[in-house]
């Protein structure tokens, strides 16, 4: 590891590789930068790993009036579990955003408590055997949110979700839900929805937790 102390470029600079250009015998500890994932990665003893517990997978700009959004090529082998976050952007109506894996459009369990700002009301929603998980997150004239965990989308195992739902504006709402996917097939893409409405503009950030 170098350290470069050019003016104005001072600091730290690590050895510079690809995915595939890796160091084929590391030391323990080893810290390279990776121009191809855009990150710094350790290598563990065993095993390469983001430095970072997230990293960055993907982004994806939501279009202009839109009700649908599929985000392809988003879960695979590298990661176990995945964080996707919606910010930006607005939504014509008040809705509540739905997320259905890959083309499977029935098995989706879920339940979702919140308060609701306009009358502080406490509501439970619940999703028995939808066409998806129908409130992984929200829109209105404001903005569009979402903060969800999936749980081993790519694994061939029943996938889980944790979440919460937040609506901005006093016709909004905010609150959790939790679900799951009755199925043991392997996603790579996912599809988001609006109940109301359509969508124009924000961004879609998909993020993968590290295995090690």
């Amino acid at each position: 590891m170098a350290i470069s102390q050019a003016s104005g470029n001072a600091g730290l600079n690590p050895g510079i590789y690809t995915s595939s250009t890796r160091p084929a015998s590391p030391a323990d500890g080893l810290v390279i930068s990776e121009t191809d994932t855009d990150s710094l990665v350790v290598y563990k003893g065993t095993a390469w790993a983001p430095v970072s517990a997230l990293t960055l997978i993907k982004t994806q700009t939501i279009g202009s009036a839109v009700s649908t959004v599929t985000v392809s090529d988003a879960f695979s082998t590298t990661y176990d579990n995945y964080r996707v976050i919606i910010s930006g952007g607005a939504n014509s109506a008040d809705a509540s955003i739905a997320l259905a894996l890959g083309a499977t459009a029935t098995g989706y369990y879920g339940g979702c408590g919140f308060i609701r700002y306009s009358d502080a009301a406490t509501v439970f929603r619940s999703d028995n055997n939808a066409a998806a998980w129908m409130r992984a997150g929200g829109g209105n004239t404001n903005t569009l949110s979402m903060n969800l965990d999936i749980i081993q989308p790519f694994n061939a195992k029943p996938t889980l979700v944790f979440g919460t739902k937040v609506d901005s504006g006093t016709a909004g709402a905010s609150g959790a839900m939790t679900g799951f996917l009755n199925n043991t097939t392997s996603y790579t893409a996912f599809t988001i929805s609006v109940d109301a409405g359509t969508m124009t503009g924000g961004t879609v950030f998909v993020y993968g937790y590290a295995k090690v």
